[in-house]
């Protein structure tokens, strides 16, 4: 039996067809075709229903698909358990937010590489809901995320990393306005309200009552503040007290009281606990402290 077989049965329930699983796995439909049918020969039976135009697990194939779950768990645990106490060793699958691809994280990932060079981790980045429920479904062992609001999916339990504060940010010159002058009288650049962040920030809009004149809906911070420095417009963004002390632009605490956000690394309940998700969450949390004052 092929692990790596098994992984890409686990591709095809989770993408749905051959073909986006080979994508998803790196090979071509006809490799996960043949993957598919060494499997069926092992165990003697039909793991998908053919006869309709996307693939569906038989009986036997979600069988063999919860059954093997639990096989790549536990092998995905050796190579961590070889390590000794002081070098880590295996795979970590994260998911992590945008704010904190571009943040605290490639930082945190080059000390933890320097720590544990058997460390290896596969970083993929998303929404802080569709990573929860990757990490629900097990495609991640563990994701960088926002404090889950609800309505979340269950069995997931979280680590806080570190917190950040929420900011109107406007093109330089308009030091000293107010709030609602400012989204009164310059475009509007949302932060996608898809994402928990971006329903914060409505929320607390549509609280206060502030008029804003919409221009654009982004979802990545890194061009909303490209799109402010070239005095395109105003926008509220979650960002730490570091970073934006480092902007050259103008800067309003926003909400009132003035919102904040915890960032946390999300695990599933019966997963949690891993050495390497621990290393991972203690280097964020060290990277991301503020420097002493001098």
């Amino acid at each position: 039996m092929s692990l790596r077989a098994l992984r890409t049965l686990h591709a095809i329930a989770r993408h749905g067809s051959f073909a986006r699983a080979g994508e998803a796995v790196g090979l071509t439909q006809s490799a996960v075709s043949l993957q598919v049918k060494a499997l069926e020969e092992e165990f003697g039976a039909e793991l998908f229903d053919r006869s309709r135009r996307l693939p569906r697990l038989t009986e036997a194939g979600r069988i063999v698909l919860e059954q093997s779950a639990e096989v790549l768990a536990l092998y995905d645990r050796i190579a961590p358990a070889l390590g000794d106490e002081h070098s880590l060793a295996g795979r970590l699958r994260l998911g992590a937010i945008q704010t904190a691809l571009s943040g605290v994280l490639p930082e945190a990932l080059a000390a933890l590489h320097q720590a544990h060079p058997r460390v290896r981790v596969h970083v993929s980045a998303g929404m802080s809901a569709d990573l929860a429920r990757q990490v629900v479904d097990g495609t991640l062992d563990a994701a960088v995320t926002t404090e889950p609001v609800q309505p979340h999916p269950a069995g997931l339990v979280w680590t806080p990393l570190y917190s950040d504060g929420f900011w109107l940010i406007a093109p330089p010159g308009h030091e000293g306005r107010e709030t609602r002058a400012l989204l009164r009288d310059l475009p509007f650049i949302r932060f996608d309200s898809q994402a928990w962040a971006g329903r914060v920030i409505e929320r607390e809009l549509r609280r206060q009552h502030l008029d804003i004149r919409e221009e654009m809906v982004l979802d990545s911070q890194e061009v909303i503040l490209r799109m402010v420095a070239m005095g395109l417009g105003v926008a509220v963004i979650p960002i730490s007290d570091k970073a934006c002390a480092n902007l050259t632009l103008t800067r309003v605490r926003f909400g009132d009281p003035p919102l904040t956000r915890r960032v946390v690394l999300l695990e599933r309940r019966d997963r949690c606990g891993g050495r390497l998700a621990a290393a991972l969450a203690q280097a964020v949390t060290e990277i991301a402290q503020p420097a002493p004052a001098l």
